[in-house]
């Protein structure tokens, strides 16, 4: 294992994902799956994993055979798994996702109220560890139920605004009773956070505002020092006290969209880690989850930070050859 302070680590939900390969197909058709893991945090620590970041998620599993699978198939993507507890007679949730929509997969949930990963203990991770990692990522739904809610807001409480302390808002209704307490739970969460990443719909809840500029003004007026606000087909808005750019969306052919997110989570923390200029991490951010929204599943989806080159060459190119095609030629008379 290597040595030093840990890149990334994140804590929250995973599960066993199983992905029907049909698209625009429902629940009701005849359908193959194809098997996976996931859990919005489980996979931002894959993805920033696979981009070279030296990565772990703090999560539980039940002592079952698809516990044993989840935590195998982490390794195999190079997430450290020290932090993966098991819960004795407990069940590791499983999700079912069909393609009727590609963009906005339908997604069923098979997780009890007391899934595993609702039990992580402060003392899961040492003072040390927690202090030192340079990304601590905080997803919002680990904030909703059980012993992991207290645990997330000590943690975020002990860093108390450490750089690269991120809070993706991460809205997941089914996980609140009641609308009021998420938007009370990331109210908390945000005053201790650095980073906070959101979509519109994310924004609302929290924020009480859809806007981006908006948000992200609020989010700063709180003391954070980056907001991030997903803006679905009109990109990304990052913004900090001193800048403010807008990237446009990397266009693709929409395969699965349900890991589209987490991607851009990772290359987020990635560009964090490196100190990429706020441009660059939109950038990269945004072709990760392009690309992996091209491709079926999560955690298997996500790209290399080569692949992702590559890709967002690929693209360039395929821009600048719009823009030959669309020039008028000429008249030379």
């Amino acid at each position: 294992m290597t040595s030093g302070p840990l890149d990334l680590l994140a804590l929250g939900r995973i599960s066993v994902d199983l992905f029907a390969q049909e698209p625009h197909a429902s629940f009701l058709d005849p359908q193959t799956f194809v098997k996976s893991i996931g859990g919005s945090p489980t996979n931002v620590a894959v993805a920033g994993a696979r981009l070279g970041l030296r990565s772990a998620v703090v999560t539980a599993v039940g002592d079952d055979p698809l516990g044993d699978y989840a935590v195998a198939k982490l390794a195999t993507f190079g997430v450290e798994t020290r932090y993966v507890t098991r819960r004795k007679g407990g069940r590791t949730p499983v999700a079912l996702v069909a393609l009727e929509d590609p963009a906005e997969p339908t997604l069923v949930l098979l997780r009890a109220i007391d899934a595993p990963d609702t039990a992580v203990e402060p003392e899961a991770v040492d003072n040390q560890t927690l202090d030192n990692c340079r990304v601590l990522w905080m997803s919002g739904s680990a904030l909703a139920a059980g012993a992991t809610a207290r645990t997330a807001m000590s943690w975020l409480e002990r860093r108390d605004r450490r750089r690269h302390t991120v809070l993706d808002l991460d809205l997941r209704p089914t996980l609140w009773a009641d609308p009021s307490d998420a938007t009370a739970a990331a109210t908390s969460a945000i005053a201790f956070s650095s980073v906070v990443v959101g979509n519109r719909s994310e924004c609302a809840m929290a924020l009480g505002t859809a806007d981006p500029h908006e948000a992200a003004n609020d989010l700063l007026g709180r003391g954070v020092s980056i907001a991030v606000v997903k803006m679905g087909a009109d990109g990304v808005l990052l913004a900090s006290a001193d800048e403010r750019v807008v990237v446009e969306p990397t266009r693709v052919d929409v395969r699965c969209g349900s890991g589209a997110g987490d991607a851009f989570g990772g290359a987020l923390a990635a560009g964090l880690v490196r100190d990429w200029p706020l441009a660059r991490i939109g950038q990269v951010a945004n072709a990760a989850g392009a690309l992996v929204s091209s491709r079926l599943t999560c955690a298997d989806a996500m790209p290399t930070l080569p692949e992702l080159e590559a890709f967002r060459a690929s693209k360039a190119g395929e821009a600048g050859a719009a823009r030959t095609h669309d020039e008028k030629v000429p008249d030379r008379g």
